[in-house]
């Protein structure tokens, strides 16, 4: 979804708006997995996937970088060689759920929120959603740079929306929360980090979902745009249905989450209350 002639990451700034959400207490609550098929948000039934690498052999460089980033889960055959992203994942996320993932650099988490987000499809196994999976993992727009900001949000927002019935209002959320102004009219590309930033963000928390998934490392640029932003991010967090939220600081996870899963080299090695998830994420890491 969030491949279509994307900016360069390059162009957005670095501040990461979940650095500021602190410690402060949450109320979510956890669903029991025990639950009737209309419970259920997200099924994976024995996911697996592989990721083709060519000619590693000859790539000692990128050898070393697929091993790390895969968490060492590499498997030759036939003069191939694969990286096993996530392997034989059986589990089930239900409406309501506040998930945490822990795990290392290239542990899965990511490949995990891309594929219940139908970005990644599975190598094998099967993939449930009863409801639509929003990523908020990415920082580049889903349409090309060369198009308009106008146009850029209303792109998103098709395809969030699959239609445009209730988008005057959406774009003047997204104009006036971002501060863009007449620039919305003019292309993407000409932006600056900032600029481009605060558009995004608007963009992406102007409605609510059924069920987001995030990735800590989303950010918002602007330093000057960083205090609205952290309370407009809590507030969207708190008003979603299911959340998915990949995350290495133990603050965040406790404070939007109830449950956790820690992955390892692409496989689920616990799956839990939130507390019991850290404290198993920190006994592997010993």
């Amino acid at each position: 979804m969030y491949s279509l002639n994307p900016l360069s990451s390059s162009r957005l700034g670095s501040y990461n708006l979940f650095s500021s959400l602190g410690d402060a207490s949450h109320n979510s609550e956890i669903v029991s997995n025990r639950s009737s098929e209309k419970d259920i948000a997200i099924r994976f039934s024995n996911v697996s996937l592989q990721i083709p690498v060519n000619n590693l052999s000859k790539r000692s460089l990128a050898k070393t970088f697929i091993r790390s980033a895969a968490g060492g889960a590499l498997r030759s055959s036939h003069n191939k060689t694969f990286v096993n992203a996530l392997m034989g994942v059986d589990i089930v996320i239900n409406s309501g759920e506040r998930v945490g993932l822990l795990g290392h650099n290239g542990s899965g988490k990511s490949t995990f929120l891309r594929l219940a987000s139908d970005i990644y499809k599975p190598t094998s196994g099967t993939i449930y959603r009863s409801v639509k999976v929003h990523p908020m993992i990415n920082k580049s727009f889903p349409t090309s740079p060369d198009l308009s900001g106008y146009d850029a949000a209303k792109g998103a927002y098709l395809l969030m929306k699959y239609s445009l019935e209730g988008f005057d209002e959406y774009i003047r959320d997204v104009v006036d929360f971002s501060g863009v102004g007449d620039f919305i009219h003019l292309p993407v590309k000409i932006y600056s980090e900032g600029m481009c930033s605060r558009l995004l963000f608007s963009i992406l928390t102007s409605m609510t979902h059924e069920c987001l998934a995030v990735d800590e490392g989303f950010g918002t640029g602007d330093q000057d745009f960083y205090s609205r932003a952290t309370q407009r991010l809590d507030s969207f967090i708190n008003n979603s249905g299911t959340l998915l939220f990949a995350s290495h600081s133990e603050s965040l996870l406790t404070r939007f989450c109830k449950r956790g899963i820690v992955l390892s080299k692409g496989k689920i090695v616990f799956d839990g209350q939130i507390q019991e998830a850290i404290d198993s994420y920190h006994d592997r890491s010993n």
